[in-house]
């Protein structure tokens, strides 16, 4: 099933704004080019994301770019075939195990587990990512899982938790594995 060529997010809650992200497969993988910009705290920030990602949803790279009232920033992550991460070219070894990139400004992201992973009703799998803060970018660990729950037609649900943000809700999905509903968090609007 060929995914959508873009999709689009309401920020909900956690802060006021928006994300809009253009999908395209390419021959081995996707391209995934975004923007999310934000009112949080009465500060607005902004950031603009070139993620990749093979065939099988592992990420392989992210580039990250913020601006904010202090000025603008950016981070490049790489996932090298050993399984070991680089942040701007530096080791990253706090990361290790991670198969997935996390944007804090994204509710897009939390595609790649859901996607890679491919679970049955009732498996549950933990997916560490390496979680990029906004909008700093801090690149830190992220312990999450998913609990794939019964689906509701097309919809596919998972139960999911980040237990550093004292967070767990349902998460529903679409068929092509997009977040349509992340409470608290993002609504998908297109």
């Amino acid at each position: 099933m060929e995914l959508p060529a873009s999709a689009a997010w309401r920020h909900l809650d956690a802060r006021d704004g928006f994300e809009v992200v253009f999908l395209r497969r390419e021959r081995d993988g996707y391209r995934l080019e975004g923007h999310s910009t934000a009112v949080e705290d009465g500060r607005a920030w902004g950031i603009r994301y070139a993620l990749e990602v093979d065939p099988r949803w592992r990420t392989r790279s992210a580039h990250v770019v913020a601006l904010s009232e202090p000025g603008a920033r950016e981070v490049r992550l790489e996932l090298e075939d050993d399984g070991a991460w680089r942040i701007d070219g530096g080791p990253a070894p706090h990361l290790d195990g991670c198969l997935d990139v996390d944007l804090e400004a994204s509710g897009f992201t939390n595609a790649f587990p859901v996607n890679r992973l491919g679970l049955e009703v009732g498996q549950r799998a933990e997916a560490p990512a390496a979680y990029v803060g906004a909008p700093g970018l801090e690149v830190e660990r992220l312990e999450q899982s998913y609990l794939r729950l019964p689906d509701e037609g097309e919809r596919t649900r998972y139960d999911y938790a980040a237990p550093r943000f004292d967070y767990r809700d349902e998460l529903v999905y679409d068929e092509f594995g997009l977040v349509l509903e992340y409470p608290g968090i993002a609504v998908r609007v297109v």
